[in-house]
């Protein structure tokens, strides 16, 4: 029995790093590009809206995956209503922010 509660705490553990690691990323992505997409405004590049979505829905995707991670190690039914609320609005601006994406490169061609 203590071996199995051992494997438990060690995969939790590990499922929390990942989720962390996963949050890391999305942020890591969103700041590195928020501040491309300020140098891009200040040089009046036409690309800056079409960077700035591609970096949003790069990150978006991250944090998605992180909450889907976080899924494994839910334990009641209230936080799974929780976090299906938040994979479903996060699902939600990624398709969003691909169909501006597409739209602005439509209109840049």
């Amino acid at each position: 029995m203590e071996t199995l509660e051992y494997v438990e705490g060690l995969f939790k553990l590990t499922v929390q790093y990942g989720i962390l690691l996963m949050e890391c990323v999305g942020v890591a992505i969103l700041i590195v590009t928020t501040v491309k997409s300020i140098w891009g405004c200040l040089r009046h590049d036409p690309h800056v809206r079409l960077n700035l979505a591609k970096g949003i829905a790069l990150a978006l995707e991250f944090k998605l995956g992180g909450e889907v991670l976080r899924t494994v190690i839910v334990r009641e039914w209230s936080e799974m209503a929780i976090l299906g609320a938040i994979i479903v609005l996060r699902g939600a601006l990624t398709f969003l922010i691909h169909w501006e994406i597409k739209n602005e490169e439509a209109h840049l061609e």
